[in-house]
């Protein structure tokens, strides 16, 4: 596949030792394959299950996101990729979202909408009937 994404061995060298391998059971193995795969699917945004066989198996690559994802170690690699003096370059997407106008919500925007009583030239209800004063 031609859109594939490896990482360079400068940027496996900052990430190899953020890897925990003092886990109990089986030892994470081919990590590098792995971690090209998660930054695969967070650079094209497509589905886990879509992920290129040439990463492992897609529960593989999706399961050890979500561990270290909720251990905290995704905050420390991309911090240490981020860093320019590291691998010489930054790797920070700068995406713009664009929203339409309908997007505020339902068909053409918000409307903001008179009360019945208001149109008709009364008194909105929410206010109450002034009371004449006695004297």
């Amino acid at each position: 596949m031609a859109n594939e994404f490896w990482m360079s061995d400068r940027q496996w060298a900052v990430l190899e030792p953020l890897i925990p391998m003092n886990r109990r059971g089986v030892k994470p193995q081919r990590n590098r394959e792995i971690i090209s795969g998660i930054l695969h699917v967070l650079r094209v945004g497509c589905r886990w299950r879509d992920c290129p066989e040439v990463y492992g198996p897609h529960t593989t690559v999706y399961n050890r996101f979500n561990r270290w994802w909720a251990a905290g170690i995704w905050q420390k690699m991309l911090e240490a990729l981020a860093d320019p003096g590291a691998c010489g370059s930054q790797s920070i997407d700068s995406t713009i979202a664009k929203a339409r106008r309908c997007a505020a919500g339902g068909k053409g925007g918000p409307r903001s909408k008179r009360s019945a009583a208001a149109a008709a030239g009364g008194q909105p209800e929410s206010m109450p009937s002034p009371t004449p004063l006695a004297v």
